[in-house]
């Protein structure tokens, strides 16, 4: 009986230690999570966690690393009275430029107080060009703006008795093409100059074109995809440059002027017979 008494206490300090080990093992010294899986750029960023025990003086060091292992912020959070610490970041910039999985780890203290997780970015969102302006061939005040992620506009040249812009282009790969036109460069209404607006007839390396219109007080948008290669536009609409137009009818104005002048002339002449 007496050897029994201290195997019965080695077995109950066995049952002890085996239910209490694992309930040690789920409060770990840091823990960490984010209030999302996934996000897109300029999201916010919600992180939160906890610590075990409070260590003096000591922050939590905090990294989000990148897919392509650059650190992409570091920062150190203070950790209240309570145990939890908290701290918000800005999805996106300059550093964010690669999409994937993304992880941020903490490290409170020592190496063994340590803990991770990771989250979803969908990329860096580039700002939209900007937009660029070309001269139209043969006026000084026509100009035609334009916004293209790789491709650049070489000429724009006026047909001015078809009432045609033809565009030449740079497109070293596919790409969106967005021109701005001035409606006193050109133009498409019901009834040539004048009535609503009609739609313009496009032409991409002389196959029509789909395309999508935005209608302004001063000028009209035209957006449309060209393949890689692509060389020529054709816009043709129903009203010519005024400017055009006016040196048109001067042109027509001198000539008419010159025949009146030679058949004024030629009355003068008194036939001899």
């Amino acid at each position: 009986m007496k050897t029994s008494i201290p195997i019965l206490g080695f077995s109950i300090l066995l049952v002890v230690g085996l239910a209490t080990a694992p309930a040690f093992a789920q409060n770990p010294p840091i823990v960490i999570s984010t209030d999302s899986s996934s996000y897109e750029d300029g999201d916010m960023i919600m992180v939160t966690g906890s610590v075990r025990d409070l260590l003096s003086n000591h922050p939590v060091t905090m990294q989000v690393i990148a897919p392509n292992n650059n650190v992409v912020a570091i920062e150190q959070l203070s950790v209240g009275s309570d145990k939890s610490y908290s701290h918000e970041i800005v999805a996106g910039g300059p550093l964010w430029s690669s999409s994937g999985t993304y992880t941020i780890k903490v490290l409170y203290g020592s190496g063994d107080r340590t803990a991770e997780t990771t989250f979803e970015f969908a990329g860096f969102a580039p700002e939209p060009p900007g937009m660029e302006s070309i001269g139209v061939e043969g006026e000084d005040d026509a100009f035609v703006e334009y916004t293209s992620t790789s491709g650049s506009l070489i000429g724009i040249t006026p047909d001015t008795e078809n009432s045609i812009l033809i565009v030449t282009v740079d497109m070293p790969e596919d790409d969106t093409l967005t021109l701005n036109i001035p409606r006193d460069v050109l133009d498409s209404k019901t009834d040539q100059c004048s009535g609503d607006d009609d739609a313009f007839f496009v032409l991409v390396d002389g196959e029509e074109a789909d395309f999508s219109e935005e209608s302004m007080d001063d000028s009209r948008a035209i957006t449309l995809d060209l393949l890689a290669g692509s060389e020529e536009i054709m816009i043709i609409g129903t009203c010519v440059i005024p400017e055009f137009g006016t040196i048109a009818l001067l042109v027509l104005a001198v000539a008419i002027v010159s025949i009146v002048a030679v058949t004024a002339r030629s009355r003068l002449i008194v036939p001899r017979y």
